[in-house]
């Protein structure tokens, strides 16, 4: 299902996985151990779809049971990396799990072989990764890696008997290319400089357009600028999705919610202030500047959108010639520190200062410590996305206008939607950027629901950055298919100019760990019942078992 590029992340993720798949146990110093998937939103999170009618309370369900959705321990997993070590030796390496659940997942991990040889161009990652760079394509004709890169996805896609792949950048942090007009502005010129191997096309930017070329949708994990604008118009061009940037896991979520509830409490932070060290191959890169500088940028965006929607607190930029704004206004001063400390390991150390303006000139100052072990809160973050990623790849719209209905739709490519787990959220070009956590979990919340069928609040769900289409939108009607159709239906929006647009999703086969006494269509029916049952509203069409 997904294909990966392997590092800490990746090693860690292959492993709890195989964990849960074969529902192995292993004991701690605390006692004995079962495989979960905690720390997933799809998988350990509920969202509420109505009120029982008997007793007036909220009913709440696993986001993962709303749409059909692909479970974690159907994908089947592959990848490259520039490192040859086999894949249980790089996770005994990476010394992230524990010892007993490492010996025995690594029989499991062994079955899965060697990942295959990758892209290295020095120039994009620290020069203390070199020693690890053992396992590379040859040569240095980026064309020649781009020709290669497909192959491999069609070859992992046909020996695995796959419809869908879904490439995730899990790889090192590159520096940020230059955006040079002429190579990487547009898709002609991105192509065009590819087959001349201009130096100013990294290793994440490759697979991109790999994936994209194959149809196959891609997700860049890390915080350098590997959506270039050529990149993006690519996949405009070829209808494919891609989503990024960087994993919002851990200080920068929280740095989301807690900026977001100062501003809103009307409180004016003067100063964020964060400090990391760590000691994974992930802070050993980020120990070179120009890979740091990339990581910095993510980190320090996060709440930009909140402090511009407050202009009580902060003064506007000022307005220049023919309206135009000058600077970016006040903002509070926001610094990023990340050292390397290999002693800590994986286990990273955040300690981060908010500096306040409070009543009549009085200061407040919050300050917050959290240690966490870090590739252990990204790793389900990569799965969210990915099987979000592949849902929204079955969800089809149709604009119907005075009675015409035109041919279903995909969404637009750039999936907005997956902000909730990224630090630098990749958006439709020309729309606002959303880093508000609250508001990116209900978007997300609010897309979901409607495509069952459940009318929700729907001030974020902003449907006009979704598609490729202009106009506010609002839920109108329901809409039906015909029975024969694998389709769960939906309710309608219409736009402003007065366009209906009807979204489905579209099936996907029964995954293997699904009896016949728990399909996906009894699934669908049971939640179709709760749903009679607790809110008096049918919305949603079961998929035909046939």
């Amino acid at each position: 299902m997904s294909t990966w590029y392997l590092r800490n992340c990746g090693t860690t993720l292959c492993a709890t996985i195989l964990a849960n798949r074969h529902n192995i146990v292993w004991h701690t110093k605390q006692g004995i151990r079962q495989p979960n998937y905690i720390g997933s939103l799809l998988r350990a999170s509920t969202v509420r779809i109505g009120t029982e009618a008997s007793t007036g309370k909220d009913v709440h369900v696993p986001v993962s049971d709303v749409l059909p959705m692909v479970h974690p321990n159907d994908l089947v997993l592959g990848g490259w990396d520039i490192s040859g070590v086999p894949l249980e030796k790089a996770m005994q390496r990476a010394q992230v799990l524990d010892y007993d659940l490492q010996r025995q997942v690594a029989p499991h991990m062994a079955l899965l072989g060697k990942p295959l040889p990758s892209i290295y161009y020095p120039d994009f990652i620290a020069a203390n990764q070199e020693m690890r760079a053992d396992n590379l394509i040859s040569g240095q004709d980026k064309q020649a890696h781009l020709e290669h890169i497909c192959a491999d996805i069609r070859k992992f896609k046909k020996n695995n008997g796959l419809d869908r792949t879904v490439v995730f950048w899990t790889a090192n942090t590159e520096r940020y290319s230059d955006i040079i007009p002429g190579v990487n502005d547009t898709a002609e010129n991105l192509l065009s400089s590819i087959k001349s191997s201009h130096p100013e096309t990294s290793p994440s930017t490759l697979f991109a357009v790999a994936a994209i070329l194959e149809d196959e949708p891609f997700i860049n994990g890390a915080p350098q600028n590997t959506f270039v604008p050529g990149v993006i118009a690519l996949a405009e061009l070829h209808k494919c999705f891609i989503g990024g940037d960087d994993l919002k896991s851990g200080e920068t979520k929280l740095k989301s919610v807690l900026a977001e509830f100062l501003v809103n409490a009307g409180i004016k932070p003067l100063s964020i202030s964060s400090y990391n060290h760590l000691g994974n191959n992930d802070g050993r890169n980020l120990s070179a500047e120009k890979q740091f500088r990339s990581k910095e940028i993510s980190k320090s965006s996060v709440v930009d959108d909140m402090v511009d929607a407050n202009r009580v607190l902060y003064k506007a930029p000022e307005v220049g010639e023919k309206g135009v704004p000058v600077g970016k206004g006040e903002h509070p001063d926001h610094i990023v520190v990340i050292k390397y400390v290999p002693a800590v390991g994986d286990s990273k150390r955040a300690i981060d200062e908010y500096y306040s303006e409070i009543f009549c000139g009085g200061r407040n100052t919050i300050s917050i410590f959290n240690e966490c072990e870090d590739s252990l809160l990204a790793t389900p973050f990569i799965l969210d996305l990915t099987i979000l990623t592949e849902l929204l790849t079955r969800v089809k719209y149709r604009k119907t206008s005075s009675g015409e209905t035109k041919e279903f739709a995909t969404l637009y490519p750039v999936l907005s939607l997956l902000s909730y787990m990224l630090k630098a959220p990749l958006v439709k070009p020309g729309t606002d950027v959303v880093n508000s956590l609250n508001r990116q979990r209900n978007a997300l919340e609010s897309f979901l629901k409607a495509c069952l069928g459940l009318e929700s609040n729907n001030g974020d769900l902003l449907m006009e950055t979704r598609l490729a289409l202009v106009g506010g939108f609002t839920f109108q009607s329901e809409t039906s298919t015909s029975p024969q159709d694998r389709r769960l239906s939906v309710i309608s929006f219409s736009s402003s100019s007065g366009a209906s647009l009807s979204p489905v999703i579209e099936p996907f086969p029964a995954p293997s760990h699904l009896n016949a006494s728990n399909s996906l269509d009894a699934a669908a029916e049971e939640l179709a019942q709760r749903v009679r049952q607790s809110a008096g509203i049918l919305l949603a069409v079961p998929m035909n078992p046939h």
